[in-house]
């Protein structure tokens, strides 16, 4: 079956938030065996949304909407759906109770604007929020349905993988799996030239290759009643061709492998950071539970900082300059002495736009990482075309270099 996203919210058009429901839509159907061949983004304004939505209803089976469920005069999702199909909007009284229940709960007067929430197209299959006021719902039609979803992620996400997929999930028999092997350390042409011997000529499994902060990602999908052994022979093979360089086959992030290897070994983590100016650590303590495995973040961007809180030497530092291995070790070090954490990583180096050399480039980092006694560093050489991409790269680095002296020691 095709679906298509159309997100409704002039903020979305100006820019202003990231469309990041859709993402997580077209990333979940394909699961159950609906492939998302079409993104729309549209203003607050209702022809031009009933435009959108014809298009959308005539090229798919599955349209999910999301925004445009709030209480205001410009979210009119609901209203241009019921209009475009031409039905009635009812008044469901046991949404409006929920409403007031929930005014009544936080100590508030709901405004009578409110109650535009209780209404939907009739036949409308009502869809919980669990997160927020404004439910959603299920209009079926004769192609399949449209799939109504308000826009915020906390409210969207939760109503969308616990109500509407296993609704949506019964419209289809197809099976449809996928793994995420995922990479560091080569480029995405360089693995795709890897891997093309083996994929060409193949239509089930299907592969495709992305690329994010540092990580390729080569996705596998398989259909049919033979999908898992399909898989596993894929996965099997593109592990022989990459080995060690390959850290999950989960469509998980690399931060939160640390995480939970942190946390399963019982090891505390420290970060001494200088041209990531504490990227890193905001990385590992934006998991819940962070406190289990982390235990302080320095960021010590001057010469004279990192002399002060990590003991780094002057003679190290007029020797082979703020830009060097010999930094990055005595920085792990030095933070190992200052806070006593079980994992130590530094980094240092040189972000851009400004500031590189002939020895030393724009996109020239050191990671450094103490764990048992040891420390090793490591030089890289990010050659992107902004100072924010290679921050981003670099985190990814570090933390992988993290990961991989916890397992090469233990």
């Amino acid at each position: 079956m095709i679906a298509e996203v159309l997100a409704v919210g002039t903020e979305l058009l100006m820019g202003q938030v990231a469309n990041t429901d859709a993402q997580h839509i077209s990333k979940t159907l394909p699961s159950i065996g609906i492939g998302v061949y079409y993104h729309t983004v549209v203003g607050d304004n209702p022809t031009r949304v009933k435009d959108a939505l014809k298009r959308a209803l005539e090229r798919a089976d599955i349209v999910v909407t999301t925004g445009g469920l709030g209480p205001t005069q410009d979210d009119l999702t609901k209203e241009t759906i019921a209009e475009q199909l031409g039905l009635r909007m009812v008044f469901h009284e046991e949404e409006a109770e929920k409403l007031r229940e929930f005014f009544k709960k936080t100590n508030r007067i709901m405004p009578e604007s409110n109650l535009r929430q209780a209404y939907f197209p009739e036949g409308s299959i009502i869809l919980k929020n669990v997160t927020g006021t404004a439910p959603g719902c299920i209009i079926p039609t004769e192609k399949g349905c449209i799939v109504v979803l308000p826009g915020p992620p906390k409210e969207l996400v939760p109503m969308f993988d616990n109500e509407a997929m296993p609704y949506l999930s019964k419209l289809t028999n197809t099976v449809l799996k996928s793994k995420y092997i995922r990479i560091i350390g080569f480029g995405e042409s360089i693995v795709e030239e890897k891997i093309m011997g083996y994929i060409n000529g193949q239509t089930n499994p299907t592969f495709a290759t992305y690329v994010k902060d540092g990580v390729i990602t080569i996705r596998v999908t398989a259909s049919g009643d033979n999908a898992d052994n399909l898989l596993e022979e894929a996965t099997a093979e593109i592990h022989k061709i990459f080995g060690n360089s390959i850290f999950t086959d989960e469509n998980i992030e690399l931060d939160e492998i640390l995480v939970k290897l942190l946390r399963d070994k019982g090891l505390k983590i420290a970060t001494a950071e200088s041209c990531t100016g504490g990227l890193i650590a905001g990385a590992i303590t934006a998991h819940g539970g962070a406190s289990d495995v982390f235990e302080t973040g320095v960021v010590t961007y001057s010469e004279s900082e990192k002399m002060r809180v990590l003991g780094v030497k002057k003679e190290t530092l007029e020797k082979y300059t703020v830009y060097s291995k010999q930094v990055a070790v005595e920085m792990a070090e030095g933070l190992h002495k200052f806070c006593g954490a079980d994992v130590c990583v530094s980094i240092t180096g040189v972000a851009g736009p400004v500031g590189g050399t002939e020895e030393t480039p724009v996109g020239t980092l050191f990671v450094g990482v103490y764990y048992k006694g040891k420390t090793v560093a490591n030089r890289y050489n990010f050659r992107h075309n902004s100072r924010e991409n290679i921050r981003a790269v670099a985190v990814t680095y570090a933390l992988n270099d993290a990961r991989k002296a916890i397992l090469e020691n233990d």
